[in-house]
């Protein structure tokens, strides 16, 4: 029962932080699906059944997005996804199946904001669950 409360309340803050409309009164940006498109769908694919065009080139085929909440009693394991995400404990020369997005996305932020003032950490977390939020969407029925 924590775990789902966990999970909804991840899900509520990176809804209400990322679910902002343009201000000019255009469509609402899917920050979540933006970056699922850009970060994953290479090796998970657009529907995010484990089927992207990179699947040819790797050893260990991606999972089915869509089957994560199904394969967890119905609740989707927001706090176990967000650490394979962030890549956060991972030993540097330890073996791991997908890219440690944490470390990518404080790279290219970094790249981006140069000397501007920003919250590394709360730019990767922002990132990170607008993703979730998306993956969340996804989920079978």
């Amino acid at each position: 029962m924590k775990m789902r409360a966990n999970s909804c309340l991840v899900l509520l803050m990176g809804s209400a932080l990322l679910g902002t409309a343009w201000a000019d009164g255009q469509k609402s940006a899917d920050f979540g699906k933006r970056e699922f498109e850009a970060n994953c769908a290479s090796c998970h694919g657009m529907d995010a059944k484990g089927k992207g065009p990179l699947v040819p080139f790797l050893t260990k085929s991606p999972p089915d997005l869509t089957q994560l909440a199904r394969q967890n009693n119905g609740v989707l394991p927001m706090a176990r996804l967000y650490d394979v995400i962030d890549g956060a404990g991972v030993p540097a020369h330890g073996s791991r199946d997908m890219p440690v997005w944490g470390r990518d996305y404080r790279i290219k932020d970094a790249e981006y904001y140069q000397e501007a003032p920003y919250n590394p950490e709360a730019q990767v977390r922002a990132r990170i669950l607008a993703l979730l939020e998306y993956v969340s969407r996804l989920q079978a029925k």
